[in-house]
């Protein structure tokens, strides 16, 4: 803040914190909380168990250090084909982005579901209302059930759609098809019609082509 010859006060924007410097910070806010934390391009990730989501995401929000008044992004990941496949840790993960406007900084957080069969997190709708939607999202694409939310239902999938078509086991051509019935005059749902098949292409070139040899 600062106050021109007029007397006029301006607020200024507060410089960006240092990632090593936001990472030792909330390392040290969340202790026992946090699984891990961790800066990678520049950027801080945060690991927490599923455990302790809600009361790490509350600290995050609350801390002095830290103050992440914005949650900016929510969505989950599948990682079942994860390094083709390699994968050894639990399928599902919810990661979160935080934004701290007054103090300039931002910070990645990760938690992954304990059960494959049935993924749950709590929801953190009562600390930032911005993830309504966004862990509805994650629950209509992933299957990723968040305990707590007053209105988990489907937002992008049409009524009746059975699957979570981000799972990377969900087909690409999807399990039905839909088509207006001039006769019945409105959209029916019937079994997917098309065959997956793999189209390699075949390429023929002249001799010389662009001046090879």
């Amino acid at each position: 803040m600062t106050q021109t010859a007029s007397g006029a006060t301006h607020v200024g924007i507060s410089s960006a914190v240092a990632p090593e410097a936001l990472r030792e910070t909330i390392a040290q806010v969340l202790g026992e909380l946090a699984k891990a934390v961790s800066v990678e391009r520049g950027e801080v990730t945060v690991l927490v168990s599923a455990e302790q989501y809600r009361s790490a995401m509350q600290t995050l929000r609350d801390a002095d250090g830290c103050r992440f008044e914005q949650l900016v992004d929510l969505c989950g990941l599948d990682f079942s084909e994860y390094r083709d496949g390699q994968w050894e840790g639990t399928r599902f993960a919810v990661v979160v982005h935080l934004l701290s406007v007054s103090l300039n900084q931002r910070v990645r957080v990760r938690v992954f579901c304990p059960d494959d069969d049935f993924p749950v997190v709590e929801s953190v709708t009562a600390l930032w209302s911005s993830a309504n939607w966004y862990e509805r999202e994650a629950f209509d694409l992933y299957g990723i059930v968040f305990d707590g939310h007053d209105d988990l239902r489907r937002i992008l999938t049409d009524y009746g759609f059975i699957g979570h078509p981000f799972r990377k086991d969900f087909p690409l051509s999807g399990h039905v098809e839909m088509r207006y019935d001039p006769e019945r005059r409105r959209v029916v749902y019937e079994p997917v019609t098309i065959e997956p098949r793999e189209i390699t292409p075949r390429i023929i070139r002249e001799d010389n082509y662009g001046g090879l040899h």
